[in-house]
Formats: structure tokens, C-alpha cells, sequence
């Protein structure tokens, strides 16, 4: 027997057992665990039941096999069973609703100190959820969000930065003098609900948790306006006019058809990151450089995948590697998932 570490919306470890390249977890420790428990109707989480013809496939040995159950929970997954790793993916279902419904998916992540927090913690404010990271230039606008973040607290309104960053510490030489809440994606499960390919990336979400303007470019300073070609005005503006006179720049309709669902191979490229942080943090660099390098494969022009994993491997994410991918997405159609810069903003 070995630990296994499991990853989907959290970070869990159990006992599990290696078969030939299957690993199998006792089902107590799986329901105590993550949530899911085998019952003769099918796998139960409270009130909501996926119905089975045949409970007992998932068994093997008196244990689940977690490849079985991910599939009949309609949920991708990524096993390293030397690693004694898995990805567990969000079923497609779930990702498609949250883009759909434009209710905010809620998340837990922790903030630097290690304290989790969940978005409905800022239910009954304007939020504007500001992604970034220590390897994208956007580092340096963090001082810009905190301006406009003293400018419109007296009006129910908060910035919420979250970095896609491996480690607290990735993060803290950018936040001096930072007073909005900062958290840390280590494991890109954000990139995934909200179906994140790039940084910065802004979402607007409302008072009641619903998602008034969807993923777009934005930045909080003009310090890289030559090499974006950018302004940082237009956008603080239309902010002040939503949180001040409640102008909503973009409809329903089109706030729903904005951003593109995530494809099935950029889902497994987040899976793989996972697999590769994790085994990085247990020193396992083997591992982790074969699911980094799976994962930039699968997603070649996602920068929270490819520019992301740059330092993890060594390299410089401001360097010419960086700069060769960047002409290389360009040529591309430098394709993102969510609103243009200057899109819906008047």
C-alpha cells in the first residue's frame, strides 16, 4: 500500500493500492475523502446519485478503481500510478452550465498565508476577479487594481486577485503594499471553471455571485501598453460606470456566448499541470517534466499551461523561449478564451 494524492476541487490523500497500473482505493476512504460513496443504486454524493447498471464494475478486490469511477462520473482524469497521482477533472456538463448560466462558479483557494476563502465570502459586492502570475508582466499591475480598489470600496465594491503560481511564495515579492484579498491557484483549478487560457484575465461578477462581463483582457497599468498595444483606461472606466451607475456593457446573450468552452484536449492539459505540480512539490522531477511536457502538447497556445510551466522547467518565462511561443500564438490567430481588450466596453 501507498499514499495517493487526489486532486479535483481540493488536494486529498488516501491509501491506495497499485495494480497493474490501476490504483485502487478503499471505497470508506474514497466517500470519507471525496465525497462520492458506492451504494447498490450507483455513486452517491448527498442528495444526487449517478445511477450504475453494474455498481460492482467499479470494484476491484473489495476497492474502487479510480479510472472506472472517474468515467462513470463523466469526469476526466489523469493517472500517474508510480507517481500515485490523479487528476480528476470537472464533468463537461458542470463547465458548459457555469459559461451558460452566468452564475459564478464558486471556489475555495488560499490566500497566502494558507487561510482558504470561497468567493460567496464577497456576496453583496461588486467583485472584480483579476487573475495574474509571477511569470506574466501583469505582476506589475497589481499596485493599478489597488487604486481602483480604494477608489470604489465605498461603493461595495472589491478587487479579487488570484495568482496561477505553484507556491505562496511564487507570489509574495508582487503584493507588497497589496490590501485586497490575494489568493493562490496552485493547481489551475480556476483556469478550468472558468475556462482560463491566459493572464491577466478579468471577470466582472455582480452582487448576487452572477457574471455581468466574462473573461476579457484587461490590465491594471500602461507599464506594457507598447508591447500589448493596451490601454489600461477604457476598461477602468467602464469598471467605475458598472459599480457607480450599475451600466452593464455587454448583454446576457452575448456575456453567455463569449467565452468558448474548453476542448477536450486543453482539459487534459490541466489535468496533466496538476499531476507534474504535484510531483514536483514531492520532488519528483521525472514525473513532473513528462506531465508538463504532455500538458504544453495537448495546449500549445495556453499560457497558463505552457508559459506557466517555463519556470518549472528551468526556463525563463521572460526569455526568448517566451517570446518565440508568443510570435508562434500570434501566427495563430492568438486565440483566447473570452472578450478581446476592447470588447464591450462602451
Amino acid at each position: 500500500m501507498s499514499e495517493l494524492t487526489i486532486i479535483d476541487a481540493d488536494v486529498h490523500r488516501v491509501t491506495a493500492v497499485t495494480d497493474g497500473g490501476r490504483l485502487l482505493v478503499d471505497p470508506a476512504s474514497f466517500a470519507a475523502t471525496i465525497g462520492w460513496e458506492l451504494k447498490p443504486e450507483g455513486l452517491c454524493r448527498g442528495d444526487v446519485c449517478v445511477p450504475l447498471a453494474d455498481p460492482g464494475s467499479l470494484v476491484v478486490a473489495g476497492r474502487l478503481d479510480i479510472a472506472t469511477v472517474a468515467a462513470a462520473l463523466g469526469r476526466p482524469v489523469v493517472i500517474d500510478a508510480d507517481a500515485g497521482i490523479a487528476a480528476m477533472g470537472l464533468s463537461p456538463d458542470e463547465r458548459r452550465r457555469a459559461l451558460d448560466g452566468l452564475e459564478a462558479p464558486d471556489f475555495r483557494l488560499p490566500d497566502l498565508d494558507g487561510t482558504s476563502h470561497g468567493l460567496g465570502e464577497w456576496q453583496g459586492k461588486k467583485k472584480l476577479l483579476v487573475t495574474f502570475a509571477s511569470w506574466c508582466g501583469c505582476r506589475y499591475d497589481l499596485p493599478g487594481w489597488q487604486e481602483l480598489h480604494d477608489e470604489l470600496a465605498d461603493e461595495d465594491f472589491t478587487v479579487i486577485a488570484v495568482a496561477i503560481d505553484n507556491s505562496p511564495d511564487d507570489v509574495r515579492p508582487w503584493v507588497d503594499g497589496i490590501t485586497y484579498p490575494v489568493l493562490v491557484d496552485q493547481n489551475h483549478l480556476l483556469t478550468e471553471l472558468y475556462a482560463i487560457s491566459n493572464v491577466p484575465t478579468v471577470v466582472w461578477i455582480d452582487e448576487d455571485d452572477r457574471i455581468v462581463r466574462p473573461n476579457g483582457v484587461a490590465f491594471g497599468s500602461d507599464l506594457f501598453k507598447e508591447f500589448t498595444g493596451v490601454e489600461s483606461g477604457p476598461h477602468m472606466d467602464a469598471v467605475r460606470r458598472w459599480v457607480n451607475d450599475g451600466d452593464e456593457p455587454i448583454s446576457h446573450d452575448a456575456a453567455r456566448a463569449a467565452v468558448a468552452a474548453l476542448s477536450d484536449d486543453e482539459v487534459l492539459a490541466r489535468l496533466h499541470f496538476r499531476v507534474a505540480a504535484e510531483a514536483l512539490r514531492h520532488g519528483d522531477e521525472t514525473t513532473a517534466r513528462r506531465h508538463f511536457e504532455a500538458a504544453t502538447a495537448l495546449a500549445p497556445y495556453d499560457f497558463t499551461i505552457r508559459r506557466a510551466a517555463m519556470p518549472l522547467l528551468g526556463d525563463d518565462p521572460f526569455g526568448p523561449t517566451f517570446f518565440a511561443f508568443w510570435e508562434q500564438w500570434q501566427e495563430a490567430g492568438s486565440p483566447y478564451h473570452g472578450l478581446s481588450a476592447t470588447a464591450a466596453l462602451s
